[in-house]
């Protein structure tokens, strides 16, 4: 039954998503700028994303204060359990921001805020996966409210999945750049992408393998039968669609394998819904249980309704503008 939870749910679900696709390659390129040689080929990585990077973090911004709106219950238990790393990746986005701006201004320092440009993109990309794997292996709550100490967000599993997103991360901004920029920097991204792949699809198992043991919840949805029928598509998908990744980088192609990547995150992202849907709390609390009242949720969604398209109009025509290869002058052509 479709109500307006089910559309806030959908709503902040599509937020998520957007900010995946629009900063992931953004942070990636930060990930992987020490990989790149001082001069031209880190100033045209820096140059592909410099239209756009402003607007990405406007999906986080708008999942995050829909949690808060929609769902305020799931905000008031998840706000508080993951401070650290919520704390860590915001003061990480503001450092990489800074660093973005001032290295233009400030040449006379540029070694120091690449370095900050590199950290606060791996430490922001880091957080995020910590805060997911968090999320997954459970949030301790007693009624109404979280239950559970400073540190609880810390485990092996948590740690992973920030490594593995990180990997994920590196991988976007290889194959946008592939897509991108032309010459060694070009080359240098196919290498990285063709390793940055291969550590992916070893994090993908890891992941998935280490989910299945943390709820019996997760173990049911996945290998129960008749439903792991259905849920045993998605691991095929993702091994079709690794097949066409790393084909693509072998016949040299320039937007394929950036598509492929994120056809592998579409494909996690629906491996993370069969997991956890309809909880906003894995295994703990629902989407209706958090939900704000009726009438709020109607108010909010007229303003997301005017919103949401104009951000994807405008977001889309900045992408438009400046598509084609981009050079060491920030030009593209």
């Amino acid at each position: 039954m479709i109500d307006l939870t089910v559309i806030w749910a959908g709503i902040i679900g599509f937020a998520i998503v957007a900010y995946v696709v629009m900063d992931g390659f953004d942070l990636g390129i930060g990930i992987l700028f020490p990989r790149f040689d001082v001069g031209d080929e880190r100033d045209v990585a820096m140059n592909s994303v410099a239209p756009v990077w402003d607007g990405n973090e406007t999906w986080l911004v708008l999942g995050g204060g829909g949690l808060l709106a929609a769902f305020p219950l799931a905000y008031a238990i998840i706000l508080p359990a993951l401070y650290a790393p919520l704390i860590a990746m915001l003061l990480a986005l503001i450092l990489r921001g800074v660093a973005f701006e001032f290295r233009w201004r400030d040449p006379g320092h540029r070694a120091l805020w690449d370095v900050a440009f590199t950290l606060g993109s791996t430490v922001a990309t880091f957080a995020q996966g910590v805060t997911l794997g968090a999320l997954l292996q459970g949030i301790s709550v007693e009624g109404r409210a979280y239950a559970g100490g400073w540190w609880e967000w810390l485990s092996p599993f948590s740690l992973l999945t920030g490594a593995g997103l990180v990997v994920g991360y590196a991988l976007l901004g290889a194959c946008w750049l592939i897509w991108k920029t032309e010459g060694s920097l070009q080359e240098k991204a196919y290498r990285h992408a063709r390793r940055l792949g291969i550590a992916l699809l070893v994090a993908i198992g890891l992941v998935s393998l280490a989910t299945l043991t943390l709820e019996a919840q997760y173990y049911q949805r996945w290998l129960a039968y008749p439903g792991v029928l259905a849920t045993a598509q998605v691991p095929l998908a993702t091994l079709i669609v690794s097949a066409l990744f790393f084909r693509s980088l072998a016949r040299r192609q320039h937007a394929g394998p950036f598509f492929w990547v994120l056809g592998l995150f579409g494909l996690c992202i629906v491996g993370l819904g069969v997991s956890i849907w309809p909880d906003v709390i894995p295994a703990r609390i629902s989407i209706w249980e958090a939900a704000a009242p009726p009438s709020s949720q109607l108010f909010m969604l007229v303003g997301a309704v005017i919103m949401v398209p104009i951000i994807l109009t405008y977001t889309g025509w900045a992408y438009w503008v400046f598509r084609g290869k981009v050079g060491a002058d920030g030009y593209h052509s």
